[in-house]
């Protein structure tokens, strides 16, 4: 047992610090601390404090060397957050006191909230049907602006329980929703000087803790929100953030793993430097025991509290890295055996940036896998790019990268890029308003402008851009295996050019309800009826079948290598008796899927 624990006459407390020599239990009342000596039990500490009752609010102060170079750092005038909180008092600000030795941060940081936790969920079969839709959106971004949300909601997971957003999400047939991290978050260390925010969550501290900005309401508003969306058909997916957390590196703060144990937590290179495969200055040693029992604690914590049907796992390989990638780590079969996890729905990104850390493919076969390889030669197809070859594997499932059954969850915008319609509106990234004189965010993005750079006047720019979104939407509509559309794509939702907007907690990136093209709109909705209307088609590509050139005969070596070849034509027989049908058109921007029964 790790965490606090309610009893008759108290509460109990667990923390894991093996390298600690004292550690202190410190409970408040207002600003008064008072401080409660733990007792060691091998590598964890323990204190049964009377008294205690739902709501204390609670840290921990760590005693022991300060040895940075083999992953010391305690500093026992630092109030550090216990790793299986489950709620705090107030969001978290950064301040750099939060990283200087010596400096007491009591009043600084949030504490811990003693909770009672709510009865389990019922369990059910995880809501998603192979070949959906998942909609990934930004709680607060999705919201913000909304028309129709009362405006003491907008900016919350509450929001998404209003009968107007689920009417758009039933519109589009959403198999699923993905939310991007509502977990408790830091301000990276570089914004506020910039005066930035972090506007997307991936710098979390402890994994179960929901940020009172996005859950006011807690679990509670969480488990509330899951149960109306299920009651509406749709799934929910927690985007999760296993790979690091918002202490950063060594001039990070200190606030709750790094002062427990900085080596117990984090992987370090020989000489006591922090590895980085994550790039933002630490990671997760998921090949400890330890590390990844908070891990599979906090998925059960969210399913059985708040009924979720899967996550999605930013950065996945640092799951299975000790220190390379192992595609059978411990963490897949835990997962696997663990009864409330077993059957969810489980999603990589299937890379970071460590060595080898490219494993799109890779995962155990009950995962999906994001597939950027669909994107990128989807957009250089219908920028002229490429010839059919490689856009028919991707609309097939992507075989040449999944072996079996298709794994790929494809999407063609996501919320690290450039959106759909600034793909055909900007040739090149726009970052200025990120104070890093845009050289962050991807330089490459198979994008293309028209001719023209940003927004036009010019009625054959428009025509163009509105019939390569549709093409672009068609295809994605049309593509075997599970496909993922970002909030706000589906009726042509900008950024301005901005491909990174992480730190745009604003009107850049927040979704444009006024402003949307309800034609694309519908076009998009109509897309998602067609293909709701037989999603079991999509979730495995119908073969065997015959592929065709325009003029009728079959394709040949030489059609599917040309760089040139601009169309084709699949035939292919389904199960029922009828036919499958799948036509490209790279000149006229026409993708059209029928499937005709007998």
């Amino acid at each position: 047992m790790h965490g606090p624990r309610l009893t008759r006459s108290g509460a109990d407390f667990s923390v894991w610090a093996p390298d600690a020599s004292a550690l202190s239990l410190c409970l408040f009342d207002g600003d008064t601390e008072t401080q409660h000596p733990m007792t060691r039990d091998g590598e964890h500490w323990h204190a049964s404090i009377p008294g205690v009752k739902a709501g204390h609010r609670y840290g921990l102060r760590a005693h022991g060397d300060w040895a940075p170079e083999r992953g010391l750092c305690f500093d026992p005038a630092k109030l550090l957050l216990d790793p299986y909180a489950t709620a705090i008092d107030r969001p978290f600000a950064y301040d750099p006191r939060l990283g200087e030795r010596g400096v007491d941060t009591a009043a600084l940081v949030p504490k811990g909230v003693v909770e009672k936790p709510l009865a389990d969920v019922r369990r059910a079969a995880p809501r998603f049907q192979p070949g959906g839709l998942i909609y990934e959106l930004n709680v607060r971004g999705f919201t913000m602006l909304h028309p129709f949300v009362a405006q003491h909601e907008r900016g919350t997971v509450a929001a998404l329980a209003d009968p107007t957003v689920i009417a758009h999400l039933k519109k589009l047939h959403v198999s699923a929703v993905e939310l991007m991290p509502i977990v408790a978050w830091i301000d990276e260390r570089h914004l506020p000087p910039l005066g930035l925010t972090n506007a997307w969550g991936y710098n979390p501290i402890v994994p179960m803790a929901l940020d009172p900005r996005l859950c006011p309401g807690g679990m509670k508003e969480l488990r509330e929100t899951v149960a109306a969306l299920h009651r509406a058909g749709i799934g929910v997916i927690l985007d999760l953030v296993f790979n690091h957390t918002g202490e950063s590196d060594r001039f990070g703060p200190t606030l709750s793993m790094r002062g427990l144990g900085e080596g117990r937590y984090y992987a370090l290179e020989p000489d006591g430097r922090l590895i980085n495969d994550a790039g933002t200055g630490n990671t997760l040693d998921c090949a400890r025991s330890e590390v990844r029992a908070l891990i599979l604690a906090s998925l059960r914590h969210f399913v059985r509290q708040a009924g979720v049907d899967g996550f999605r796992f930013d950065l996945a390989p640092i799951l299975a890295r000790g220190p390379g990638f192992d595609r059978d780590a411990p963490i897949f079969a835990e997962i696997a055996a663990d009864p409330w996890l077993a059957d969810r729905l489980l999603i990589a990104e299937p890379w970071d940036i460590g060595p080898g850390g490219y494993q799109l493919g890779n995962f155990p076969d009950n995962w999906l896998e994001w597939n950027d390889r669909y994107r990128d030669d989807v957009r250089r197809f219908w920028r002229g790019d490429e010839g059919v070859g490689k856009l028919a594997t991707r609309l097939a499932g992507s075989s040449d990268i999944f072996a079996g059954p298709t794994r790929t969850v494809n999407f063609l915008a996501a919320h690290d890029g450039f959106t759909l319609a600034d793909a055909v509106t900007y040739a090149h990234r726009h970052n200025e308003a990120n104070g890093e004189e845009n050289r962050d965010g991807h330089g490459e993005n198979h994008s293309w402008n028209h001719g023209v750079e940003g927004p036009s006047d010019d009625p054959h720019v428009q025509t163009l851009r509105r019939a390569d979104l549709r093409a672009l939407l068609a295809t994605l509509f049309a593509s075997t295996g599970a496909i993922m559309l970002t909030a706000g794509d589906e009726f042509g939702r900008s950024q301005r050019g901005n491909n990174n907007a992480y730190a745009q907690d604003n009107d850049l990136s927040w979704v444009d309800w006024a402003g949307r093209d309800l034609a694309l709109e519908d076009f998009t909705a109509m897309l998602a009826q067609r293909r709701a209307q037989a999603v079991d088609a999509f979730a495995r590509f119908p073969e065997p079948g015959v592929w065709r050139r325009p003029d009728g005969a079959e394709m040949s070596v030489a059609d599917w290598e040309s760089p040139h070849s601009q169309a084709f034509r699949y035939e292919a027989a389904i199960p029922d008796g009828g036919q499958f049908i799948l036509s490209v058109d790279r000149m006229a921007r026409r993708v059209i899927v029928d499937i005709v029964r007998n």
